[in-house]
């Protein structure tokens, strides 16, 4: 798909040469030998709390660790590297990702933290995160 922009030709923000010679080229990117991994994830929320599955492929559960604090949820996992080489093998390539993968992010209402539940299955974190019941408001008498 070719991207298209407009074209001022009275628009001298950048320079009117910039551009001419960008299709000529293939673009070059500096590539880290780490890729960056994130945390895929679906959120869904009913009356009673909110239901997060989050894809964790290839981790142990013991490396997994899930933070909650009031409405903030915080997940980490590390998927650590094998170093078994047996002897006369080599590594020709490798692409699959080691290290550490972070993501957190905040929702709508305080969380239960004592009733909250986790459970991991095939590569999927499936977190169980009830409300927590709304404090009644106290009126006080004036005397």
């Amino acid at each position: 798909m070719a991207n298209i922009s407009r074209y001022g030709p009275f628009d001298f923000t950048v320079e009117p040469f910039d551009d001419l010679f960008r299709g000529f080229f293939r673009p070059v990117r500096a590539t880290n030998s780490e890729a960056v991994v994130q945390i895929k994830m679906d959120v869904k929320e009913d009356e009673q709390g909110y239901t997060v599955h989050a894809d964790v492929p290839g981790v142990k559960k013991e490396d997994i660790h899930v933070t909650i604090d009031g409405n903030q949820v915080s997940l980490s996992a590390e998927v650590k590297r094998e170093t078994g080489n047996k002897d006369g093998e080599k590594l020709l390539r490798s692409e699959r990702y080691f290290g550490k993968a972070y993501r957190s992010f905040t929702l709508g209402n305080d969380i239960d933290d004592a009733a909250a539940e986790a459970k991991y299955h095939d590569g999927v974190l499936e977190l169980r995160l009830p409300k927590k019941a709304a404090a009644s408001a106290k009126r006080l008498e004036i005397h």
